[in-house]
């Protein structure tokens, strides 16, 4: 396998609205998971170095499908956000049941990517979400978006306020930053390994 993977070859695969649709594994896999604001599409088109490959949507939660994007041969997940209150409760059941089911499938799950916005404590669906990988024993990764909406003492103030309300040690949550592109590198060699060496 190669040592680096290609993001510039990043491409759309296809969207699914429901888990029986989802083809079987073929490839290495990383999901990305986080509540709907969090900036996931900002970071996951940082990663592939393009403007607007993940649609970034100005309606918070308009994800409500599975997408997949394949660079380099390695599959990158985009799953719906979670816990945005102005959508109905059987769609924000409906997520609830997608994300959980996807994580139920026999699939390769290389890295989760759990997002996090490194200017709020976790919200009570953050703490499911990353109790539940723990629990699942899936490779995950703490990943704190926004970061340069903070001042640098701030932000490490709340990577570690966040670390101590999720059980976790600082140095495990990595800080981000779409914008400014703090951290991406980081968190592209976490998915390097977690892919390249599997």
């Amino acid at each position: 396998m190669a040592e680096h993977i290609n993001y510039q070859l990043a491409h759309f695969v296809a969207s699914y609205g429901k888990v029986s649709q989802i083809p079987e594994s073929t490839c290495p896999e990383v999901s990305f998971v986080g509540r709907s604001n969090v900036g996931k599409s900002s970071i996951m088109n940082k990663i592939f170095g393009r403007k607007n490959l993940v649609k970034v949507s100005s309606t918070p939660g308009k994800t409500a499908n599975v997408n997949f994007f394949e660079a380099d041969g390695v599959h990158f997940v985009d799953l719906p956000g979670y816990g945005f209150a102005q959508r109905s409760k059987a769609e924000r059941e409906r997520w609830g049941d997608l994300i959980g089911e996807f994580f139920e499938l026999d699939r390769s799950f290389n890295l989760v990517v759990s997002l996090v916005d490194i200017r709020h404590d976790p919200s009570q669906l953050d703490h499911q979400m990353i109790d539940y990988l723990k629990e699942a024993e899936l490779p995950f990764q703490v990943v704190l978006t926004k970061a340069d909406k903070l001042s640098r003492g701030r932000a490490a103030q709340m990577r570690q306020n966040i670390a101590r309300k999720l059980g976790m040690k600082t140095g495990d949550l990595l800080v981000t930053s779409s914008s400014d592109g703090q951290g991406i590198d980081e968190l592209k060699a976490i998915i390097e390994e977690r892919c390249l060496d599997a």
